[in-house]
């Protein structure tokens, strides 16, 4: 019986070490330049960095080239981050946006909250393509294009929550 165990036992060790097959990645014929296969997928999904291509940022007209410009800036509340606050610059369109990103840790405290997202151009004195939010729980706020580029700009935002007398307010750096 001990005989017939080992035996066993090394059977199936030796089963196991013998390949049932091969399999290798790339031994079919390459997809043709500028077929479906080979375009990346362009995500709609909200993110920290700003998408402008997500639903929120179509529906405020922002346009899919945008790109961020100058450093971020925070929106604090009793000495806690609770939002980040960005511009970005679109070529085709030749208009600056005001991005908001409220933060997960403040959202899971907060309840609902106001928001607003603009540029503010240093040129004019003036606070452009404002958008307003109020009693939101929503997370991503984009502002309307403005026709800012040859001008000194900045992104600028604020968030209120509910029960607060007054908005926080951030913004990002200077771009000229």
């Amino acid at each position: 019986m001990r005989y017939l165990k080992t035996a066993a036992v090394a059977l199936s060790c030796a089963f196991a070490l013998i390949p049932a097959g091969i399999a290798s990645a790339g031994t079919g014929p390459a997809p043709a330049p500028g077929s479906p296969a080979t375009k990346a997928a362009t995500s709609t999904a909200p993110s920290p960095a700003g998408n402008p291509a997500s639903t929120r940022a179509q529906a405020a007209g922002v346009c899919t080239d945008a790109y961020q410009i100058g450093t971020t800036g925070y929106v604090t509340r009793s000495g806690k981050t609770i939002a980040s606050v960005k511009q970005f610059y679109s070529p085709s369109c030749a208009e600056n946006y005001g991005y908001v990103w409220v933060w997960q840790s403040f959202r899971d405290i907060a309840g609902d909250y106001d928001v607003t997202a603009a540029v503010y151009s240093y040129s004019r004195d003036e606070i452009l393509g404002k958008r307003s939010w109020t009693n939101t729980t929503a997370q991503e706020f984009w502002s309307n294009g403005t026709s800012t580029v040859t001008e000194c700009t900045a992104a600028t935002g604020s968030v209120r929550a509910a029960g607060d007398p007054a908005p926080v307010s951030g913004h990002s750096n200077k771009r000229c």
